[in-house]
Order: structure tokens, then C-alpha cells, then sequence
């Protein structure tokens, strides 16, 4: 059995109906696994997936989505073992002598 027997077969199972281009998923999920990290490259694809399927998408649509994806992992500058920015915990500078008595304060 070959890729396109297993999409195929995949596809009757899931019963979706669509064209798949694999050498463009595949493309696709390479990038994101060597720019972003490995686990990347299945859920790339599968947004793909969704968000041609949320759309009803085209051929021409997939490509143009897919295109907008690899841009992104192409220029991905945040190596994998990269702490997320939102849970890094920055030294807050303790300004406990500081008298904030006439600080005014927006709502």
C-alpha cells in the first residue's frame, strides 16, 4: 500500500470527500517540523485540514492557506526548548521604599 491507497482508504473510513495534494501537506508538515519543532508538523496539518474544511476551500484556497502557514514556520525565530514569553516570570523591581502616596492612577 502507498500514500495516495491510504488517503484514499482514510478518507472513505472518515467519509469526507477530498482532492488531497499529499507533496503539499507533506512540504508543509517538513517545514514546521524543522523551523518550529517536530510535534508541529501533525498539528499543522491538521489545521490545515480544519481550516479547508471550515471554508469548504478550493484546491486554489489549500494552497493559498498552506502558502500563508509555511511563511509562518519559515520564519519562525523561536527555537523549541524556548520558554513561552506569557510564562516567564520577570523580576519585578522591589520599590517597597518608594512613598506612592500622591501616584495617580488610571481606571
Amino acid at each position: 500500500m502507498n500514500l495516495h491507497d491510504w488517503i484514499d482508504e482514510l478518507a472513505d473510513v472518515l467519509d469526507v470527500e477530498a482532492e488531497v495534494d499529499e507533496a503539499l501537506v507533506l512540504d508543509l508538515a517538513r517545514t514546521a517540523a524543522r523551523s518550529v519543532e517536530k510535534k508541529a508538523a501533525p498539528v499543522t496539518a491538521y489545521l490545515l485540514g480544519l481550516a479547508a474544511g471550515a471554508g469548504d476551500a478550493g484546491p486554489d484556497e489549500v494552497e493559498r492557506l498552506a502558502a500563508r502557514a509555511q511563511q509562518l514556520a519559515e520564519s519562525w525565530d523561536r527555537p523549541a526548548d524556548a520558554p513561552d514569553p506569557d510564562d516567564v516570570d520577570d523580576d519585578v523591581p522591589d520599590d517597597s521604599s518608594v512613598d506612592h502616596t500622591d501616584d495617580e492612577y488610571e481606571d
